[in-house]
Formats: C-alpha cells, structure tokens, sequence
C-alpha cells in the first residue's frame, strides 16, 4: 500500500491536534502549532474545520480563514480579499497614542479593515474619526468593524483625500497612513497568503514602493490642524526616501523603529519657515 501523504489525510485518520499540526507544518506553516489551537477552536464541526485547514493548506491566510485578526489586544473582522492587520502597525498605534491630544480629529488613509482607527478609537475617550479606502470590499469590512464606536464620523469610498468633506481642512490633529510600499517587482517575492489572496492594490507601492505615500505627503499640510501629526508606515530600507518626500513637501521628518516589530514610522508635521530642525531619529 502506497503511503499518502501527510496532507491527504483527514483529521480523524490520527488524534485531531498531533495530525492537524504535521499537516499544517508540511505545508509551510511557521506557526503550526499556533494555528492548530486556532482552528480547532473555530471550527467545532468536523466538516468546518476539514473545510478551514484545506483552505489554509492552499495558503488563504490563517485571518481570513477565522474571520478576524488580533490587533492591539483586540479582535478585527477579516473579510475574504481585504488586507490582513499585521502587528508591525501597532508600532503607529502606539505613537498615534502618544501624540494624540485631547478630543483628538483623526483620518486614517488606506484604512484597509480600519484595525487601526478601531483600537484608536477603543482607547481614546473623545475622538472624531474618519476613515477612507479606495476599496469598496475594504469599506464594507471598516463599516461593519466601526459600526456603533462613538465619534465615528465616516468610513468613506474613495481615493485617499477624495472623499473627505471639506471642513476637515485644517483640523486634522491625526493623519494615520499605512499605505502600500511594497515595491511592484517585489510582489512576486511575498508569501502566497499575501500575493494570492490580499488585494494588490492594498500592497503595491509602485516602482520603488512610495508612489502612494508620496501623494499622501503631497496633500497632508491641506489637511493637518496646527500642531497635527501625519504617520506613515514604510520599511527602514525606505527610510531616506520617506524623509524626503516628507522635507520636499514642507513637512518635518521623525523616524521611529522598533526591532521587536520590525516596523518603522515616518512622523512629520510643517516645518517652521527658515527652521533646519528635521528632528530624526531612531526611537523604541
């Protein structure tokens, strides 16, 4: 008799877990042990969870699998298509924290499943909130998750600024961007969960991967109130190239990066006119 592969086998062929963790393993996954908790306690029926791990041994994201991804200690509805919240971003939820003044105004840009605004908005007593995605399947997951947050003004269709009302200029205390800037020769290179199954539109950043955060940088002093904080995500190769786009569109450039995360922000606000003060630096 021919031996099947670990992959073929259903999960009543050996103990549920020991078998669910070498499948999961034989198919690639880093964190199969992880995972395996996580399905078995999603899918009860044993017809469910056969279903979840074939899609996830095809490589559909664990998130999408589940329905939800864990950000900033709290659980985001994931939606089939829609980017997956990558715990990298919560080095932005922190400083976002950190600089968020009373009763703060707060847009975030590419808002994906608005994990970030939600655990904003979860923490923050008073916030008026603001959400846009150009992504109508992003919009509907960033509606259903920031449905009920008080203080929610909008979750907009649109791209980038568009579709945000006039009045907000110049009131923005908070402009929160985790934009795509993988660059587009690199999408081949990511994971499948990501190149497969995220919408590329949600990773592809163009040539060098900051076409859009150029244009976020473009327009941010339109919108930015006196004292307000545009943050973006980027990659610490990218960094010199963030800072400046930040300085050729008049804004001062802060870099924040944390090695638990592997993550990095560019933290930028108007420069003083004749001010030579850039302020970067690498903080934790």
């Amino acid at each position: 008799m021919n031996a099947r592969r670990t992959t073929d086998l259903r999960l009543q062929d050996a103990p549920a877990h020991a078998a669910l963790v070498e499948r999961l393993r034989t198919a690639g996954c880093v964190f199969a042990e992880d995972e395996a908790d996580l399905l078995l306690a999603t899918g009860t029926a044993p017809d469910e969870l056969e279903r979840m791990v074939q899609q996830r041994v095809r490589g559909v994201p664990l998130e999408q699998i589940l329905g939800w991804a864990e950000f900033g200690g709290l659980r985001i509805a994931v939606a089939p298509g829609v980017f997956v919240p990558r715990r990298r971003t919560e080095l932005m939820l922190s400083q976002a924290l950190m600089l968020a003044p009373p009763q703060p105004v707060v847009v975030e840009l590419c808002c994906g499943s608005a994990a970030l605004a939600l655990a904003l908005a979860s923490t923050l007593p008073q916030v008026e909130l603001y959400a846009t995605d150009i992504d109508p399947a992003a919009v509907r997951c960033a509606r259903g998750n920031l449905a009920g947050i008080s203080g929610l003004a909008g979750v907009l269709l649109g791209d980038l600024y568009e579709p945000l009302p006039d009045s907000l200029a110049g009131r923005v205390d908070l402009l929160l961007a985790n934009a795509p800037y993988v660059p587009s020769g690199s999408i081949r290179l990511m994971p499948p969960e990501a190149r497969l199954y995220e919408p590329r539109l949600a990773l592809d950043g163009g040539l060098d991967g900051l076409d859009v955060l150029r244009r976020i940088v473009a327009g941010a002093k339109r919108w930015l109130a006196p004292g307000g904080r545009l943050i973006v995500e980027t990659s610490r190769s990218q960094t010199p190239a963030s800072v400046a786009a930040f300085e050729c569109h008049g804004l001062t450039a802060r870099i924040v990066t944390s090695d638990e995360l592997d993550a990095t922000v560019v933290i930028g606000w108007p420069a003083r006119p004749g001010s030579r003060d850039n302020r970067s630096g690498a903080g934790h």
